[in-house]
């Protein structure tokens, strides 16, 4: 419809929409998050969901025990190799559509403990990471803001056509493996269907 009509029949008290803007409407402020945490940052996590700063207004109040029944990850805080494949099959546990928040340095690149040895560098190695926090720890603000961009994004995804969401293609995957403990590293060491190591060129 032509925006100058659309703006004309508001005027008028007659309100038009899409099924797609009502669909991508429901579901950008029905958006449940699963209840669990893994380091400081779920502190952060937890005081946004408080009535200071309260989550309730986005509609995602609601962290739900079961990842049946969620469909929004936050991974807040320090992945370890040990809880690494745990989190991996509680994000293949989720239906879809199902989105991942990265919240926190360590979250997106192992942060401060980068270097150890025990440390995953960035969750994103294994399951596709939709929006990025970084802080060590990011405030309850920057949790606000994600879910914001997500909701933008949400609100943009087509249901039909070659461009449609990832969740309406059969083609696409909804679960990914599972890595397993080897003698020195998780095996595989990331899910090269998700991450790609950076090619690094050297000028001289």
């Amino acid at each position: 419809m032509d925006e100058g009509l659309r703006n004309e029949l508001t005027k008028q008290g007659v309100f038009t929409t899409t099924l797609e803007e009502l669909y991508n409407w429901g579901r950008k402020n029905s958006v449940w998050p699963l209840q669990f945490g893994l380091a400081c940052c779920a502190i952060e996590m937890i005081a946004t969901s408080m009535a200071r700063y309260d989550l309730a207004r986005f509609g995602a109040e609601v962290f739900r025990p079961s990842p049946r029944q969620a469909d929004l990850m936050i991974v807040a805080g320090t992945v370890t190799k040990k809880m690494a494949p745990q989190v991996i099959r509680l994000y293949n546990q989720m239906p879809e559509p199902k989105y991942v928040i990265a919240m926190g340095a360590c979250a997106i690149s192992g942060g401060p403990f980068k270097q150890g040895y025990n440390v995953l560098k960035g969750i994103d190695r294994y399951i596709p990471v939709d929006v990025h926090i970084p802080g060590c720890p990011p405030r309850p603000e920057a949790l606000i803001h994600a879910f914001m961009t997500l909701q933008k994004a949400i609100s943009g995804q087509k249901l039909s056509g070659p461009n449609r969401a990832q969740h309406l293609q059969p083609d696409e995957p909804s679960e990914f493996p599972i890595p397993q403990f080897g003698e020195h590293d998780l095996v595989p060491p990331s899910n090269p269907a998700v991450w790609k190591a950076p090619q690094m060129s050297q000028h001289l």
